[in-house]
């Protein structure tokens, strides 16, 4: 899936290409708690304080597009709503891994630094 934000162009730079989908402040936080299996946006909000309910609904939605997500609706009552990672999902975690090992080594860094 492409991504409506961005025209598919083969002689993008690949990491630009994977960064496209998880730009924003809230994205990677959004895939790194979606990891441990599917949650509520109710849970998702809780856990990410200062995200607001309108910008979770965006970046969800925007993460669906990209087919990073799936949104599970199910036919009771309350309504109740799911969210979890994709294929594709999974596969863009576990390619940001060593991204993420790389920013709390540099975090560890800087502590011992000061």
């Amino acid at each position: 899936m492409t991504s409506k934000r961005t025209a598919p162009d083969r002689e993008t730079c690949g990491v630009n290409a994977a960064l496209a989908v998880i730009d924003g402040k809230w994205k990677s936080s959004l895939l790194w708690l979606l990891e441990s299996g599917p949650h509520r946006p109710g849970e998702l909000r809780r856990r990410l304080p200062g995200l607001t309910e309108k910008v979770l609904t965006q970046a969800l939605r925007e993460m669906e597009e990209d087919g990073l997500v799936h949104r599970e609706v199910y036919d009771v009552l309350p309504p109740k709503t799911e969210y979890s990672l994709t294929a594709s999902g999974r596969d863009l975690a576990e390619a940001l891994t060593p991204l993420s090992n790389w920013g709390h080594r540099r975090l560890d860094r800087l502590a011992e630094a000061r």
